[in-house]
């Protein structure tokens, strides 16, 4: 997708490139696939989640020798550089955020070296899938359409749901979303999902963050539909746009993806998850990288027996 250090769309010219020759891939490979649902209908993960295990393996009981990884004792690991809060490359060069150090906490419960490497996030699930990473790292939504090309851990976060636009803009929130005007989503997301086939309305499709938000500040679309943590980490102040509307998306809880048949991997996984959660690493990182962010009523990360200590 990019080296490590990401650079800023920022001319004109470029982002008028990039909108249009997306935009005219909207009936090919990059037209969604997903089957329609209403990401902002909302639910608690209780009711709707029937994938998260009842319990998990101890962590001293897991046969390490069998989590079929690309290198031995090294999680290979596929993910975003631009997409801050949660998974991107700092100024140091080093990918970090909420999702990356969360997983690099579970790798150490597991005796595991990490190795990310950035790719598109239209990309990722079927990387994962035909092993060319063990894991995939990007605030991923598990969908069920998702569920049949790849697999998922148990939950360790939830979304909301975000419209950016320009402070002049009539755009005011999801229900001034219309398909006379031209709307930015990431290809392949449930943003693309839920302007696609719950609006019906043919987005401009890109194919990360920065772009997206790079064609809102120039003025290429009215308006970019993006996951909430991700508009928050692009808007600044100064930009001359703003998050108009946030809202929870629980239909789905947010997981890393794993080969599917890698059933030991994803089983590990999610007992280094519940052992994060447990010793409260999973609450500190929380507190660190959403220090204003309230967590669902009837949702807690891991498995239904994991155990958030009190704060």
């Amino acid at each position: 997708m990019k080296s490590k250090a990401m650079k800023w769309l920022t001319t004109v010219p470029v982002a008028i490139a990039v909108a249009v020759s997306l935009a005219a891939c909207g009936g090919g490979a990059a037209q969604s696939t997903a089957s329609a649902t209403d990401a902002l209908k909302g639910s608690d993960q209780t009711s709707l989640d029937k994938y998260t295990t009842k319990d998990v393996t101890p962590l001293d009981k897991l046969d390490k020798s069998k989590l079929g990884l690309i290198s031995e004792g090294t999680l290979s690991v596929g993910t975003l550089s631009d997409a801050p809060p949660n998974i991107f490359i700092d100024k140091s060069g080093n990918f970090t955020g909420f999702d990356n150090e969360l997983l690099k906490a579970m790798a150490a419960k597991l005796g595991l070296k990490v190795e990310f490497a950035s790719t598109d996030f239209s990309a990722l699930l079927a990387q994962v899938q035909n092993k060319k990473f063990d894991v995939g790292s990007s605030s991923i939504s598990t969908t069920d359409k998702r569920r049949e090309s790849v697999g998922f851990t148990n939950g360790y976060d939830f979304g909301y749901m975000a419209v950016v636009a320009k402070n002049d803009s009539k755009i005011k929130g999801f229900k001034d979303v219309t398909a006379d005007q031209r709307i930015a989503v990431v290809q392949g997301t449930v943003q693309d999902d839920y302007v696609t086939n719950t609006l019906k309305i043919e987005p401009v499709r890109f194919p990360d963050y920065n772009t997206a938000y790079a064609n809102v500040k120039n003025g290429q679309v009215d308006a970019w539909v993006a996951p909430s943590q991700q508009a928050d980490g692009q808007v600044k102040s100064g930009d001359g746009t703003a998050i108009v509307e946030k809202t929870i998306n629980t239909q789905n809880f947010t997981a890393y993806a794993v080969n599917s048949k890698n059933q030991a991997l994803t089983d590990a996984l999610n007992s280094a998850l519940d052992a994060v959660v447990a010793d409260g690493t999973w609450s500190k990182l929380v507190k660190q990288w959403y220090p204003d962010r309230e967590t669902p009523k009837n949702w807690k990360p891991g498995s239904k027996a994991s155990v958030v200590p009190a704060a």
